[in-house]
């Protein structure tokens, strides 16, 4: 009982320093060669802009947005772009014997860096929607994994986007508007002419730590 006592006692008191020391190679402090390492990370965002579009059936809007606006965007690990779309129904119906009959408008974005780029469509069936879509240029699949057969450093270049996220950042947003077909005798057919969109753009920061890997299962 006694040597379980203190082969625990080490294991308490030597792995948060072993995890520690190994962590700080993130940051180039301390090498690492082919191993195994367990590679933590956590995505932050960051307000790059927001705002509100009537967007005309069949007519995109889109517009750049800079990192210049961003306090020591120099300082951040960007590792990619977020668009984040909301919209309701604009469409009026026409009333008996129609009802409230209105059909679902398409909404599709697009946000893109350099030759990176991401779209996505959405719809606002039942009255409203939303969807958000990204585009990254890390390497995401590691986050989160035990990485085998690499070293410290060829992780940390998958993770470390350098200035590769600073500059120009472009979004887009178009719809395709539907009139419900449904006809009265009075009012004729139903019309929808386009949709006001609400966006929101955020940039992707990643803060994470690489440590060797220790399978302490059979301990």
């Amino acid at each position: 009982m006694l040597y379980n006592f203190h082969l625990i006692l080490f294991f308490l008191l030597a792995f948060p320093l072993y995890f520690g020391m190994a962590a700080s190679g993130a940051d180039g402090s301390l090498g690492g060669g082919v191993a195994d390492y367990q590679v933590n990370g956590e995505i932050t965002y960051v307000m790059l802009d927001s705002g509100t579009e009537s967007i005309a059936d069949g007519t995109p809007w889109s517009d750049t947005f800079n990192t210049d606006a961003v306090n020591n965007a120099d300082e951040l690990n960007i590792v990619g772009v977020e668009l984040r779309l909301t919209y309701d129904e604009d469409e009026q119906p026409r009333g008996l014997p129609c009802g409230s009959q209105t059909a679902p408008d398409t909404i599709t974005g697009t946000v893109s860096h350099l030759e990176f780029s991401q779209s996505g469509d959405g719809t606002n069936a039942g009255g409203q929607g939303s969807h958000t879509l990204s585009a990254i240029w890390y390497n995401a699949s590691m986050v989160g994994e035990v990485v085998s057969g690499l070293s410290m450093s060829d992780i940390d270049a998958q993770l470390d986007a350098g200035d590769a996220g600073l500059g120009d950042h472009m979004a887009e947003i178009s719809v395709a508007a539907d009139g419900d077909s449904c006809v009265t005798p009075v009012g004729g057919d139903n019309q929808d002419g386009g949709e006001e969109v609400s966006w929101e753009i955020h940039l992707m920061v990643l803060e994470y730590t690489i440590a060797p890997y220790i399978d302490t299962s059979d301990i």
